[in-house]
């Protein structure tokens, strides 16, 4: 099935979907790798600039350009999933994610986190950035760009009909990856 979405996306509508169905997004997403994981598990969630949960989170460290005092997009495609996979079922819990945008996949942490606050991993084809980086509309904010630098840094996305994404891990404990 494909489905079109806005973010957020109500943990009822997550809770319908299935390994292999086609999901598209439309509205904030956030880049976080590594190092934006560990910083915000760190904070306080109420102190935070940005509100997570109201948008998908997106493994990616995209290459940006400043174009007449604003952000673009240049590059945006998905960085390896599997180094997130220490932070993400803290990471959801305390967020509240719901969608979890990457490639490769995700362990058994992150799968029965998925199963457990409702969430799906969606796969983006590799090698494809410049097309993720035509549906960024816009580039809101950054966070910690000095702290961290360009890839790391946390990236706040609207995006149009972002996708096509690939539910990957279900919230049914279901994975293309067994």
């Amino acid at each position: 099935m494909e489905y079109h979405f806005d973010v957020p996306v109500s943990t009822e509508k997550i809770r319908k979907l299935h390994v292999g169905d086609i999901i598209y997004v439309t509205g904030k997403i956030f880049t976080a790798r590594d190092e934006a994981h560990h910083i915000m598990l760190e904070k306080d969630k109420d102190n935070l600039a940005f509100n997570p949960s109201e948008m998908a989170l997106f493994h990616c460290g995209p290459l940006m350009k400043k174009e007449n005092g604003k952000w673009k997009a240049v590059s945006a495609g998905p960085t390896t999933s599997s180094r997130m996979e220490i932070f993400e079922d803290k990471f959801m819990e305390k967020y509240g994610i719901n969608i979890i945008i990457g490639k490769g996949g995700m362990g058994e942490r992150t799968e029965k986190a998925l199963q457990k606050y409702g969430g799906v991993y969606t796969a983006y084809t590799g090698g494809a950035g410049a097309l993720a980086a035509d549906r960024v509309e816009d580039v809101p904010a950054v966070y910690w760009l000095d702290e961290l630098g360009m890839p790391e840094a946390v990236w706040i996305f609207k995006v149009k009909e972002f996708g096509p994404l690939v539910v990957a891990m279900d919230s049914h404990g279901k994975s293309i990856y067994k």
